[in-house]
């Protein structure tokens, strides 16, 4: 055989291999790989669920941030006045930190899962001023305390903007006891909890122009008060059925780039399921409704979350430092709170896993858009 052959074979077999062993990375790509720290990759867990070897499995190879679903809010962590409880936070603060991963408090403040007599009286009324501003002082500087060098953010304040047209505020405990500034108090106290923290508000459906002009204003009233805002968390809990919400969400991010704020995707999930709910207020229920996919999600509606995905990281990757964090609510379809909202018990599929842990076409849609740019 002429020598010129041989050297042909051998160029051959070498090129063979290395196609098969590029294709082999590019398989293996994880997202926070894809991701090359432009900004972090996050997902919202349990402390059951890292008790789990698969979900701890999945946490630990694809993503660098964690974010308790429940276990960092007030309800859990001081159910009684001056009884705090942080067993279960510290586990998910220990599971991060034994894998280098960010950590972000979720949340300081907010008018769901926090227990009455923060801003209450045992008559259902409103405290005075002085005393609900005590309690939610104490509250933070423990809390923040706590978890200082352990946490590199804080969802400071949550869902304190009103989905009512001729609203501004949320119409909440604490602001029936303290008034409009319990935002800016709360800002000021977790600043001198933990300096060192990124401080953060977040909300939902804040993309959509109502909304994004209401929290713009809650940003600068809160910088005019002398308040450290670091970003706005938008949550991201979107429908597959809001085709405009990636064009909304490109908007906004610009919007609060100009107000001199991040932006981070705080609690990402895409909803395929009918439902009458346009917001994400855990408040708002609905007794019944279609379930249509108990028996895995069909291939083309599959196909349509994958486009869904790739449009929203898109988006993202046309702020670049702008936008420095994407968390996904949940790390699995089986574990994701929509199966329980606004319908109870029904059979979503939101996230890039499926509930066998099989990576679903979305998550294969984020990767490649990811790697392409």
């Amino acid at each position: 055989m002429h020598t010129s052959i041989i050297c042909g074979m051998r160029a051959t077999v070498a090129a063979s291999i290395l196609v098969g062993v590029v294709a082999a990375a590019s398989e293996e790509t994880t997202l926070r790989q894809a991701a090359r720290s432009r900004f972090l990759i996050g997902a919202a867990v349990g402390s059951r669920g890292i008790a789990k070897a698969e979900t701890a499995g999945l946490l630990s190879r694809e993503f660098d941030s964690l974010t308790a679903e429940n276990e960092f809010k007030p309800q859990s962590v001081q159910p009684s006045r001056g009884m705090f409880r942080f067993a279960e936070a510290d586990k998910i603060a220990a599971f991060a930190e034994a894998r280098g991963m960010k950590l972000v408090g979720h949340t300081l403040c907010w008018h769901s899962q926090s227990p009455s007599w923060m801003f209450r009286g045992d008559d259902g009324k409103p405290l005075p001023r002085e005393e609900a501003l005590r309690n939610l002082e104490a509250h933070i500087k423990a809390v923040a305390g706590h978890f200082r060098g352990k946490v590199v953010g804080w969802d400071v304040v949550n869902e304190a903007i009103s989905d009512r047209p001729d609203e501004y505020l949320r119409d909440t405990p604490a602001l029936r006891a303290i008034g409009e500034d319990y935002i800016l108090k709360a800002f000021e106290f977790a600043r001198a909890a933990d300096p060192e923290a990124e401080l953060y508000y977040n909300d939902y459906g804040n993309e959509s122009p109502k909304k994004l002009e209401k929290t713009i204003r809650l940003i600068r009233s809160l910088k005019a008060g002398g308040a450290k805002v670091d970003a706005v968390g938008i949550q991201g809990h979107f429908r597959l059925d809001a085709a405009d919400t990636p064009e909304r969400l490109d908007r906004a991010i610009a919007a609060y780039a100009k107000e001199g704020v991040k932006v981070v995707i705080s609690e990402l999930d895409v909803d395929v399921l009918p439902r009458g709910t346009t917001g994400a207020n855990v408040g708002d229920r609905e007794r019944s409704g279609a379930d249509p996919y108990t028996k895995g999600l069909p291939a083309e509606v599959a196909a349509k979350q994958a486009k869904y995905y790739a449009r929203i990281f898109e988006v993202v990757l046309r702020h670049p430092g702008v936008v420095t964090r994407v968390t996904f609510w949940g790390t699995h379809d089986g574990a994701s709170w929509l199966n329980m909202w606004p319908v109870f018990r029904r059979t979503n599929h939101p996230l890039l896993w499926d509930r066998s842990f099989e990576p679903k076409p979305a998550y294969r849609s984020v990767i490649e858009v990811l790697n392409r740019r």
